[in-house]
């Protein structure tokens, strides 16, 4: 089966085409970053019209790079939700006036669930069920994973998202937008046990998350130091994150009893973050499946194989029709899936 994805929940053209017995053909994504730097953060009516402009030109593109036509495909999949409206909007129209000319099913698939199936596109793929960390740009949780739409929710954040805290934190230290990949390479040169910052609900009983407190402290940090202070801020910023992420992750996957842990989401790329994960892993005997860094923003990929999967499981379903009416979902709670 050879599916076609579309990702334009947010400021990411993404599209690709997968194909289930040969795995991924090839994929394209173009970030809007230039666009948004001026503003601090995504101004989602440039977003969508941005998609407008990209999208069939990526296809287009992809296309001749693989050398697969659109009479080829088996089916189409979008990302429907959750994300903005009216980049929602743009994906779900391209997607479902293709599958009506082309008369092939359609399949809007959840945001989410392309993150926390995206390990799957690695070599070695971990087998269900699994243990899952998702942190992107706007969630932090932790996830088990049964099966593709077995989904339970064990902990989130109470507040902001961890990726959410580190673009916050690289724009307080005048690193413009988006800050966690400059955030992490400033904080390479810093000293992360200069300054004490806390660990927001390290020590909690639940697998909640909270760093909305994590930001606020480095925000007074900043008052009282220098410009030369910066690199050590920010690298005790990045050590107080990842040990709190990994000290949760830990309590999972000990509350749980499994031994396969899948880590997803913008902030999965992060350098200290997966040396902190991998080290608890190996201390417990649990196998950690990261997905390739191209893989952990936003992207065609995830959404093309979240789709094949679930296209080949219902087949015969009504969720899989050819192009008519759609909708999308701008929020969308992943527990809902089946």
């Amino acid at each position: 089966m050879l599916i076609l994805g579309i990702e334009s929940s947010c400021d990411d053209t993404g599209v690709a085409f997968y194909d289930s017995g040969r795995g991924l053909l090839g994929h394209r994504v173009h970030t809007q970053s230039d666009i948004h730097a001026d503003y601090g953060g995504v101004v989602p009516e440039l977003a969508s019209r941005d998609h407008v402009r990209r999208l069939l030109p990526l296809i287009r593109d992809l296309s001749q790079a693989c050398g697969v036509g659109l009479s080829d495909l088996d089916g189409i999949a979008y990302t429907q939700g959750p994300g903005l409206a009216g980049a929602l909007l743009v994906g779900a129209a391209t997607a479902v006036g293709l599958s009506r000319a082309l008369e092939i099913p359609v399949m809007g698939v959840h945001h989410l669930e392309g993150h926390l199936l995206s390990p799957l596109l690695s070599d070695p793929a971990p087998g269900f069920p699994f243990i899952a960390l998702l942190v992107s740009g706007g969630h932090t949780q932790l996830m088990e994973v049964a099966g593709v739409g077995c989904y339970t929710l064990l902990g989130e954040t109470v507040d902001d998202a961890a990726g959410e805290a580190f673009d916050k934190t690289a724009q307080l230290l005048g690193l413009g937008y988006p800050g966690g990949a400059a955030l992490a390479a400033l904080a390479q040169d810093g000293d992360p046990e200069r300054f004490p910052l806390p660990r927001p609900m390290l020590d909690s009983p639940d697998l909640n998350f909270s760093f909305s407190g994590l930001k606020t402290a480095v925000r007074l940090l900043i008052r009282q130091r220098g410009e030369a202070d910066r690199p050590d801020i920010a690298a005790a910023f990045q050590e107080a994150v990842a040990e709190v992420l990994a000290a949760k992750a830990s309590r999972a996957w000990r509350e749980t009893g499994h031994r396969r842990f899948v880590v997803a989401g913008g902030v999965g790329a992060n350098h200290r973050l997966r040396e902190r994960l991998s080290h608890a892993a190996d201390r417990e005997g649990v196998q950690v499946y990261y997905p390739p860094p191209q893989f952990c923003t936003d992207n065609g990929a995830m959404i093309a194989l979240a789709g094949a999967l679930r296209l080949e499981r219902q087949k015969a379903d009504a969720a899989a029709t050819i192009g008519g009416s759609f909708t999308v979902r701008p929020r969308w709670p992943l527990e809902e899936l089946r």
